[in-house]
């Protein structure tokens, strides 16, 4: 009678101990989960010197479109090892307008930024992807569909989709934090995308100027 009162008594101190651990683990995890912050960034075209194309300043800038499927300023969250969210990355202003200066930044800086009130050639599309993200190593990627129109007939010229990726070193907690590495990844990543799109040869040749247009007072 003596050992199975003991045997009990065992039983309930096992199962006590268990369900403190899963209290205390719990508890552990709560403050990680309520100190969730959100840093904001700005994503900036650098001009490649050197290395763009210059072209005719016949291109205007309409709005992209975010087909992303996520918050309109969100880029990723970083993460614990294990996956425990703890810091939300987005940007000041929706990434459609971020995508959209971007590709007026890239014209203006290969001189194709139409000064007039009017230009030959429209410049718009869709975001497909725009985002950073840090499992082993920290990543990011922009995809756009790129959408040329005429813009006296509204008729496509062009459509493609262009990308760019970036990776970084291996992260080493305790190190600081990652967000600033993962700002300049995905600052990359979206001007690799612009420079492959507005230096396309096949953009280039089907945009060609073959002769002037005419303009009020050229006669």
């Amino acid at each position: 009678m003596e050992g199975r009162l003991n045997n009990a008594q065992a039983r309930l101190s096992v199962r006590f101990a268990m369900n403190r651990l899963r209290f205390l683990l719990l508890a552990a995890l709560l403050p990680v989960a309520a100190c969730t912050t959100t840093s904001q960034v700005s994503l900036d075209y650098v001009p490649a010197t050197g290395q763009m194309r210059p072209g005719p300043p016949e291109f205007s800038v309409r709005e992209f479109s975010d087909q992303r499927g996520v918050e309109p300023l969100l880029l990723g969250t970083v993460r614990t090892q294990v996956g425990t969210p703890i810091e939300r990355v987005q940007t000041r202003v929706p990434v459609a307008q971020v995508v959209t200066n971007a590709f007026a930044y890239g014209l203006e800086a290969r001189g194709m930024l139409s000064q007039r009130g009017t230009s030959r050639y429209v410049i718009t599309g869709e975001v497909q992807e725009l985002y950073l993200q840090m499992l082993v190593r920290p990543y990011a990627r922009a995809k756009v569909r790129l959408t040329v129109l005429d813009s006296s007939s509204g008729q496509i010229v062009h459509s493609e989709i262009f990308q760019g990726d970036r990776q970084g070193p291996a992260y080493v907690p305790g190190s600081g934090s990652p967000v600033p590495m993962l700002r300049d990844l995905a600052s990359g990543a979206l001007q690799d995308a612009v420079d492959r799109a507005l230096d396309d040869p096949v953009l280039r040749n089907r945009t060609a100027t073959t002769s002037p247009r005419y303009e009020p007072g050229m006669l």
